[in-house]
């Protein structure tokens, strides 16, 4: 599958790029950044989105800037609004382009 058909979760990203490679389990992340593994395992499974809260303490734990897992979220979340928003794309007509709201002469 290619990025036009195929997105992932925040927590497919999470497990895919820092659980498995540094070989951590969900639990010992929660225990290292004091949350409960639930939390964790909810956003892996993609029952839950991280928080600002989850986000500040992963980036601390991984060293990455503030904000890093929420941005990465948000760039998720709107690949996969864009796919569902495709079959608008045709039907939506621009402002500008608009016969209905265009003045009477």
């Amino acid at each position: 599958m290619n990025e036009e058909t195929f997105n992932i979760t925040i927590g497919e990203f999470l497990t895919f790029e820092f659980l498995e490679p540094m070989e951590l389990s969900q639990n010992a992340l929660a225990k290292a950044i004091g949350v409960a593994s639930s939390r964790i395992n909810s956003i892996i499974k993609g029952h839950t989105k991280i928080t600002l809260d989850t986000d500040m303490r992963l980036c601390l734990f991984f060293e990455k800037s503030e904000g890093f897992f929420l941005r990465v979220q948000e760039d998720l979340d709107r690949r996969e609004q864009k796919l569902k928003m495709e079959k608008y794309r045709k039907t939506i007509v621009p402002y500008s382009k608009s016969e209905y709201f265009k003045e009477s002469a």
